[in-house]
């Protein structure tokens, strides 16, 4: 007998598509996600779309690609998301994991690169090759994406997807430069806005521990010129974790904690409150404390606390959501405090890339200052701004958050009619 999802498929496929497929399965969607456990930012990404996903389309059933995972990511996903298939591979190996994972790519209606920087092309040769659908969701871009040595080849794959969603409209504007003309090409935040899990357990506790009050402690972080892991040289151009720091690069960096510095000195002489160095990148937390916490004078260095290990995205989530004001010179710790409520001011360098304009895009450029050109004075007078009339900035993060999920809304709304056509 026809189950009532049978039912339910044969009609709306009548009527012109449907999330069910003919025998009443759902419509299944790969994401590439789940780039590293080293960053909030990088782990970040792949529960906020996932969010963003189950609210819009709820019956469609998502099997994660992961590229990395350790034990407590691992656990956080499936608790949140029970049921998502977690596969991790390799495209074009043999082992029993690629092959799964082949065989999902092969056998899904739309494959979708979640929110990133890289600029690999591997997955759109294989799912061209495959006969699959396949977008870009929140992607940023540097130029070299279509230009340079291959660029004719990356420029056809890019105009074969489906859509490609920019997270900023720095990138939108390079890939139309650049002559790409797919069918959907629009600025469309990082998946990362979406996040919505929480550690409070673990959270509260680390709070009490560093006498942590709520609302009255700023997090900061510092990006520095230094390897991602020990003895790893970055192969990336330009290069951003270098494994031997030139002499102007480790002066760029004492320059840039100078000002981070000053600003913890204002704000802890004008409030009394406390400053959490809260480490987005696992490689950070040794040289934040290292430039920042420990050359500051005694009576400012008893207000400024560190973590002693590093934590994962939903306990920073849940210190986020508490806390004052998150500064920091990476992008992601921004979005995880302004998906959970709380005023950010991201002093940016964009030759990381351009995924910083992303906030000017969302309404907030008053808060997004660069690094090098604002002396710490600017840097304290936008946080002493956000401390006068606090309501006003949690009030502005409102209405921020309310357009990026106006995109999120949009860009589920034309992946489901992908699926309607699958």
């Amino acid at each position: 007998m026809p189950t009532r999802r049978h039912f339910i498929a044969s009609v709306t496929a009548a009527l012109g598509g449907s999330v069910f497929a003919a025998d009443g399965k759902p419509k299944t969607i790969v994401l590439q996600s789940a780039w590293d456990t080293v960053n909030i930012g990088d782990i970040g990404h792949t529960p906020g779309t996932l969010h963003v996903i189950e609210k819009h389309l709820p019956e469609v059933k998502v099997v994660l690609w992961a590229m990395k995972l350790d034990e407590r990511v691992t656990a956080m996903l499936k608790t949140r998301f029970p049921k998502v298939e977690i596969l991790q591979g390799n495209l074009f190996k043999k082992g029993e994991g690629d092959l799964k994972l082949q065989e999902a790519v092969k056998n899904c209606d739309l494959f979708i690169r979640n929110s990133g920087m890289g600029q690999d092309i591997s997955f759109m040769q294989f799912c061209h090759k495959a006969g699959k659908p396949y977008g870009l969701f929140g992607q940023s871009y540097f130029p070299s994406m279509i230009e340079g040595k291959g660029a004719e080849e990356r420029i056809a794959l890019l105009n074969a997807a489906s859509f490609i969603y920019t997270r900023e409209t720095k990138t939108l504007s390079i890939l139309k430069s650049g002559g790409i003309k797919t069918s959907v090409l629009e600025f469309g935040p990082d998946g990362c806005f979406g996040i919505d899990v929480h550690d409070d357990v673990r959270g509260l506790a680390t709070m009490k521990k560093l006498g942590l009050e709520e609302r009255k402690f700023i997090t900061l972080q510092l990006r520095t010129n230094t390897a991602k892991l020990p003895g790893v040289d970055d192969s990336r151009t330009p290069k951003l974790n270098p494994l031997h720091p030139t002499p102007e690069q480790i002066a760029d960096d004492e320059r840039r904690a100078a000002k981070y510095r000053e600003l913890v000195t204002l704000w802890v002489k004008k409030t009394g409150h406390k400053v959490l160095i809260a480490p987005e990148v696992k490689k950070e937390m040794e040289h934040n404390k290292r430039l920042i916490h420990d050359p500051l004078p005694p009576e400012i260095q008893k207000h400024v606390v560190n973590l002693e290990c590093f934590w994962n995205v939903d306990e920073a989530a849940s210190i986020f959501a508490r806390a004052h004001t998150i500064v920091c010179h990476e992008p992601h710790s921004p979005i995880i405090a302004l998906a959970n409520g709380t005023p950010i001011i991201h002093t940016y360098s964009e030759f990381h890339s351009p995924k910083c304009w992303m906030f000017q895009d969302i309404g907030l450029g008053e808060w997004l200052l660069e690094m090098d050109e604002t002396p710490a004075s600017k840097m304290a007078e936008t946080l002493f701004a956000i401390n006068a009339d606090y309501p006003a900035a949690q009030a502005k993060v409102k209405k921020a958050m309310a357009y990026v999920h106006e995109c999120f809304s949009k860009s589920m709304q034309h992946v489901k009619g992908i699926l309607d056509k699958a």
